[in-house]
């Protein structure tokens, strides 16, 4: 049983994740959004870490694809005639060699510091040590950014009437 569900949500967050790549249409790859991710919550749920499933449900789930879904309402985009444009094919690109550099990360990673040495994987506790210790200033400078980024998007998005502000 624990194999169909492995494969269930594997299956799930696989093919919602390609979705929202692929998609033309904001609002349905936010929807594909939160589809993978309650795939990836199954996931962690399998490996009972509960906790991590909740908090992803919760922050990521529940915040930031409202979030997504708030910001595309709010600029009303209209899909692009051209199908590939500079910039796009210089993002995609991008975009490849982050995933190439993640893929080889993973397949040469290296432990936690602060984890037994006796090879043992590591913890969440060694984690949340990690994140609130070392990691803290990063951690608090892309929530920052997170912020400039949601403020600066809604400021852009505001349509200007010039004979409003000539009053």
């Amino acid at each position: 049983m624990a194999n169909f569900l492995f494969y269930l949500f594997s299956a799930l967050t696989l093919i919602c994740a390609l979705l929202v790549v692929v998609n033309k249409n904001a609002v349905n790859a936010a929807m594909c959004l939160l589809l993978s991710l309650v795939g990836l919550a199954g996931l962690f749920v399998l490996l009972d870490a509960a906790l991590l499933a909740f908090v992803l449900l919760l922050v990521y789930a529940g915040a930031v694809v409202a979030l997504f879904l708030f910001i595309v309402m709010l600029l009303d985009t209209k899909g692009s005639t051209q199908a590939f444009k500079p910039m796009s094919v210089a993002a995609s690109a991008l975009g490849g060699l982050l995933l190439l550099l993640g893929v080889y990360t993973l397949s040469h990673r290296v432990m936690l510091p602060n984890t037994p040495a006796t090879g043992a994987a590591p913890t969440l506790k060694n984690f949340a040590e990690q994140l609130f210790t070392t990691y803290l200033l990063p951690v608090q400078v892309v929530g920052f950014l997170l912020l400039i980024a949601m403020l600066g998007v809604i400021v852009l998005s505001k349509k200007f009437d010039p004979a409003e502000g000539a009053q």
